[in-house]
């Protein structure tokens, strides 16, 4: 099996590439569910986007294309909160013609960590019950 990376296979880039690449304009898309994005936190500058939805806000031709897509050599750069969830968001970009589509190892919590703006959580998390003392 080859390691080379095919053409819609999206690389893999650290947070610290990211926000370099937010800090020089990239179009940031989180791809979490509401209820992620509430209990760990979000990214103002980010973009929410329905894994069920890519081909709509992302397709060339598409009517209910986003506001913020510009055209297919636009730099995107897709998180979740693992690499299981930005991938198919990515590739899927890359099979619509994003060439410069990547996704962050680590997700949301490395960006964070690598100092890209956020916010939240925005809900408690329920802790597990303790055990009583005896």
């Amino acid at each position: 099996m080859s390691t080379e990376q095919t053409t819609n296979d999206p690389q893999l880039i650290s947070a610290d590439e990211a926000a370099r690449l937010i800090g020089a304009g990239a179009l940031l898309i989180d791809v979490r569910s509401d209820k992620g994005r509430a209990s760990t936190g979000s990214v103002p500058a980010a973009v929410v986007v329905d894994r069920e939805n890519v081909a709509q806000d992302f397709g060339p031709d598409s009517p209910a294309r986003l506001t913020g897509v510009t055209g297919t050599d636009q730099q995107i750069v897709v998180f979740c909160g693992s690499v299981n969830g930005s991938r198919p968001v990515a590739e899927k970009l890359r099979l619509l013609g994003y060439a410069r589509a990547v996704h962050v190892d680590g997700g949301f919590p490395a960006l964070r960590d690598a100092g890209v703006p956020a916010s939240g959580p925005t809900v408690e998390i329920d802790e597990p019950a303790q055990p009583a003392a005896v």
